[in-house]
């Protein structure tokens, strides 16, 4: 299977599986762990499940979480009725991408717009956290990661990244919300991590990205399970 890709009946699938195993009788069930994501967390899911095999189900939602707009329009169907332990989401690589106006990927900015404002990010990204916290699972936001110069497929300019992240780390900060700051972690290794002109991270880098998510995972479970334990 294309890591870049996740077939919707695959996941599907994936999803179902969480409800059968909660309720056999060999084991407790383990904590579920839903990502939210594009590309890039598609490309880590594997190596993470893997790290955590034993620990936490961990689950992408169907397909590419792609802009905040994607998002918010998927989020009820995506978190569907899994009481989900952690929530470790992301958008902001597809909204600062330049499209043209068949939101179809553009190359330069007289062919082309953001295809979601900062501004109007902030706002998505407001409403997506107010619906996650409704879920009670920890959330965990990571940061969009490094654009390389001159990335191939569409207009995406390196400074965007920075100027997205922050607006969503304000939003974070003023609802409480963990950080896993994958921009910060992939910035001084890009050249190891990253593919050529390309957003996308090659395996080993994916494997990285995976060691990083798993680290915020545990301690959200075991933020999660002491909260359990307290009630």
């Amino acid at each position: 299977m294309n890591r870049r890709t996740l077939p919707i009946a695959v996941a599907c699938a994936m999803f179902a599986g969480i409800a059968s195993y909660a309720q056999g009788d060999a084991e407790p069930a383990l904590p579920k762990v839903l990502i939210i994501g594009d590309s890039i967390s598609i490309g880590y899911t594997e190596p993470l499940q893997n790290i955590l095999k034993g620990k936490a189900v961990v689950i992408h939602n169907p397909g590419n979480a792609g802009p905040s707009s994607r998002g918010l329009a998927n989020l009820d169907a995506w978190l569907g009725d899994t009481a989900w332990d952690v929530i470790h989401f992301n958008h902001g690589l597809h909204d600062l991408k330049y499209v043209d106006d068949k939101d179809e990927n553009a190359t330069s900015k007289e062919t082309g717009h953001l295809q979601v404002p900062v501004d109007q990010y902030a706002k998505n990204m407001e409403a997506i956290v107010l619906r996650l916290k409704e879920t009670g699972a920890k959330l965990i936001f990571a940061t969009t990661t490094p654009v390389p110069d001159n990335p191939a497929g569409p207009l995406r300019e390196p400074e965007q990244a920075k100027i997205y992240n922050a607006a969503a780390l304000k939003i974070m900060k003023k609802d409480g919300v963990m950080v896993n700051d994958l921009y910060s972690f992939a910035l001084p290794r890009l050249k190891e991590l990253q593919k050529p002109n390309n957003v996308h991270f090659t395996d080993e880098g994916s494997k990285e990205l995976a060691q990083q998510v798993a680290q915020y995972i545990l301690i959200a479970l075991g933020e999660a399970t002491g909260q359990r334990n307290e009630e």
